[in-house]
């Protein structure tokens, strides 16, 4: 990827992130026209329509609102993920941005869809992918299985050097702190974990430095160290 990615930990398509969005349209890379955003709820797609056309005009009205040419496209399955005019509208996006709900799914979805290539091929020029929850996740390198408190997990795309991305990270909840230990103590030297907060983005570039925007913070784990970034700190991921 050329361009920046956005990991949000929630959120998304709500006014507490106008000024991420906004960060994300001016540095999108487009001079004299409308960005062109793709709104993507393919990570609901197990979810039925009224969820699915929820998210859809969630996404179109929001950036609609912030200025940009923006379109939802239904990829809510293998089929739809391979539809060559699904394709080529990701393709043509400045911003691929997709919203919450079953990670696994997400990923089992796109992998070696033709959106996907699309996106990859939007993103090789220059376009930002934009990830919340779900949309996060698919970029580490492994999704947890919630159901074995991550015990075990199962491959991702894996292009972020992060082994996994947790979003709603201070929501989670007392009983769910062992989840985190758990892939903690599966963390390699060397092998980071990202925990981010609700309302909350990393935004950044591979071999680049990351900043936090938002309202809260994010969160950096190896196997026996943490730190935490508040709104405006800038951090690496040893990429």
């Amino acid at each position: 990827m050329n361009g920046l990615i956005a990991l949000l930990g929630s959120g998304e398509y709500l006014s507490v992130m106008d000024d991420v969005d906004r960060h994300l349209l001016a540095n999108c890379g487009v001079t004299n026209r409308k960005p062109r955003v793709v709104c993507l709820p393919t990570a609901a797609g197990k979810e039925g329509d009224a969820s699915v056309n929820r998210w859809s005009k969630m996404g179109v009205e929001h950036f609609t609102r912030l200025g940009a040419d923006v379109q939802a496209v239904p990829v809510i399955d293998a089929e739809s993920a391979n539809d060559l005019n699904h394709a080529s509208a990701v393709e043509d996006a400045d911003i691929v941005y997709f919203s919450g709900g079953d990670p696994s799914y997400l990923h089992r979805t796109m992998k070696d869809s033709l959106v996907w290539q699309a996106a990859q091929k939007a993103w090789a020029r220059g376009a930002v992918y934009a990830g919340c929850s779900a949309g996060a996740m698919i970029l580490g390198r492994e999704i947890p299985d919630f159901r074995a408190m991550g015990l075990r997990s199962i491959p991702a795309f894996g292009l972020i050097a992060a082994a996994f991305v947790m979003p709603h990270f201070d929501a989670i909840p007392l009983f769910g702190k062992p989840l985190v230990s758990a892939l903690r103590g599966r963390l390699k030297a060397g092998e980071i974990m990202i925990g981010i907060d609700e309302d909350t983005a990393i935004v950044g570039k591979q071999n680049e430095e990351w900043i936090v925007l938002g309202h809260a913070k994010a969160h950096v784990f190896t196997k026996n160290e943490s730190r935490s970034y508040s709104a405006g700190e800038k951090f690496s991921l040893g990429n």
